[in-house]
């Protein structure tokens, strides 16, 4: 039941990213009518409001010096314009403190959501023009920044002639996942046997980023290409592991406008792209859907209503527990911890929440003070006593593939579970869930929001990599990112491909429901990856949380000492770390 996500709405919806394309789009568009008539004059309004509306998407402020600026016309001209846009109420002042005489330009809530109209129109005259629409209602179909503009059905996967006239091979080092695995299998068929599965070297997580530590430490890198965990992005950046990628990409088919954005930005750090996507994963909630459909149950939506449903599906006596999480010591816990801050409205760190385009590369200061010992953090730990009752009796020794393993089993009516797992359920032999399953967005906690955590690898090319050698990578990271090999990867199982062109492809969309499911909430702006924020210091911060809180749950500490402790373990991390 897909409207649990995919509920119609009156005006179609537009995500962040492409309002900012569509504005570039009719700033460009101008541009050639003031080369034909060069004397004619701005339209200084105009260039005010887009001015305002594009750092208004960014959460930069705005000085009425730079908005005159902006405007392109005499400034005595645009100080006119911009007073009468302040009295019609089209422009807010804000003062910059309470008690102020300065103050930034903002614009109306008002302005912004006319603003808004005008671009679904745009973004829907557009997708008419071009035929890119199944129905003229469909405005969603279009994506208003993607690769539709060159195909709509993408050809089987093509070799990439360079790899060839090496005459050498590539070595990898990767995650020990299904994902990975699949690609050390099937290299060697994509490749003509330039690779073979002894130039793989898989290693669990906690592994791989010790090897990618000591590889970085080398004079010559081992590797030609590192795959690295998400939010190990900033640490990377601050030892310099991995070489800047932007001049490459400039010069190589790779579009990042055809990346969730969400996605793109976690390869990168400080304006260098460290990292190419290759798959993203997002922690959603499954759910059994012939079970709530037998029962007449709604699909939870709030934290409240999930424990209802656990409760309501529970029947150890009959080999059914009500739901799956990860709740083991460690990773698991503090991953789950985290995800469920964010469904409270509020990441660990104190980072800004106003705009999507906020990254943790930006932070600094008090914005990096933890606030683990928080109202959102006492509702996590309050939400997870309820589930255990509901729960597999293993709960707090369970992780990723546990997880996985007891709702594929048929073991619990419903689990959170990353979608490159989820995969699982339709393909595996020994699914008993097959075509049974109805993926929901992450239910909301107390005065917060589906805030559906997204995970990854990143592709990356290691500092010390021979200059020599790095153009081949490249090349590889290119031709293993493309929308070629992404669908064969989709259509292998693979589900969550972080291409706007892959997820519209039918063929690939056809392969699993979750492809359609996690494109449609890309569009919402409902990925998050601020849940585990990137910072250098996140593994001791993981280190911190999972050992507190899977305290708290197993009754060894009170849930606020729980708390004051990860909070103060953490904040001495970042106070050693020179942020406050």
């Amino acid at each position: 039941m897909d409207d649990q996500v995919d509920r119609p709405s009156a005006i179609p919806p537009i995500t962040d990213y492409e309002l900012l394309r569509i504005i570039t789009f009719v700033e460009r568009v101008r541009a050639p009518y003031q080369d034909l008539l060069p004397t004619a004059e701005e339209d200084g309004s105009w260039n005010i409001l887009l001015y305002l509306v594009k750092n208004h998407l960014y959460a930069a402020p705005v000085t009425i010096s730079a908005l005159a600026s902006a405007a392109k016309v005499p400034y005595a001209t645009a100080m006119r314009r911009i007073h009468a846009m302040i009295a019609a109420g089209h422009i807010e002042k804000r003062p910059t403190r309470p008690g102020g005489k300065s103050f930034l330009l903002a614009p109306s809530a008002e302005i912004v959501e006319d603003f808004l109209k005008y671009a679904r129109r745009v973004k829907s005259l557009l997708a008419e023009t071009f035929g890119l629409r199944q129905k003229p209602e469909d405005n969603e179909d279009f994506y208003f920044g993607g690769s539709y503009f060159a195909a709509q059905i993408i050809p089987p996967p093509r070799l990439v002639e360079s790899l060839f006239r090496s005459g050498r091979e590539l070595k990898f080092l990767l995650n020990d996942d299904n994902y990975f695995r699949s690609m050390s299998n099937v290299w060697s068929d994509f490749r003509n046997n330039m690779a073979s599965r002894k130039n793989f070297d898989l290693q669990k997580l906690p592994d791989l980023h010790d090897k990618v530590i000591a590889n970085s430490q080398l004079r010559r890198s081992a590797y030609d290409i590192v795959a690295i965990n998400t939010p190990w992005l900033g640490e990377a950046a601050k030892r310099s592991i991995f070489r800047p990628l932007n001049a490459m990409i400039e010069r190589s088919s790779i579009l990042p406008q055809d990346f969730h954005t969400s996605v793109w930005s976690m390869g990168t750090w400080n304006g260098e792209q460290y990292g190419v996507p290759i798959y993203c994963t997002i922690e959603l909630l499954a759910a059994r859907s012939d079970l709530f459909e037998r029962d007449g149950l709604r699909y939870p939506t709030t934290f409240d209503e999930t424990v209802a449903a656990a409760k309501h599906f529970h029947r150890p006596e009959k080999g059914l527990y009500g739901i799956a999480w990860n709740g083991g010591g460690g990773m698991p816990i503090a991953s789950t911890f985290m995800f469920l801050m964010g469904c409270c409205g509020q990441p660990i760190l104190n980072l800004p929440q106003s705009r999507p385009f906020f990254t943790v590369d930006k932070a600094s200061g008090e914005q990096l003070r933890p606030r683990i010992a928080s109202e959102a953090g006492r509702q996590v730990l309050d939400y997870l006593h309820r589930l255990i009752p509901y729960s597999p009796p293993d709960i707090l020794t369970m992780d990723w593939d546990r997880r996985t393993t007891s709702f594929l089993a048929g073991q619990t009516a419903m689990a959170y579970c990353w979608t490159v797992r989820a995969a699982r359920f339709e393909t595996d032999v020994n699914s008993v869930v097959r075509n049974k399953v109805t993926y929901l967005p992450q239910p909301r906690g107390p005065r917060g929001a589906s805030n559906n955590p997204i995970g990854g690898f990143l592709l990356c090319i290691p500092q010390n990599l021979p200059d020599d050698q790095v153009e081949l990578a490249f090349e590889a990271i290119a031709w293993m990112a493309s929308p070629e090999a992404m669908k064969a990867n989709v259509q292998n199982g693979f589900p969550v491909a972080p291409r706007f062109s892959v997820s519209a492809d039918p063929e690939a969309a056809a392969t699993s429901p979750i492809v359609s499911v996690v494109d449609r909430l890309a569009k919402r702006n409902m990925l998050k990856s601020w849940p585990r924020p990137p910072v250098p210091e996140y593994l001791a911060i993981e280190r911190v949380l999972g050992l507190e809180i899977h305290r708290a749950l197993s009754g060894a500490l009170s849930d606020s000492q729980a708390l004051e402790n990860a909070q103060t373990g953490v904040d001495r991390l970042m106070r050693d770390a020179g942020y406050y």
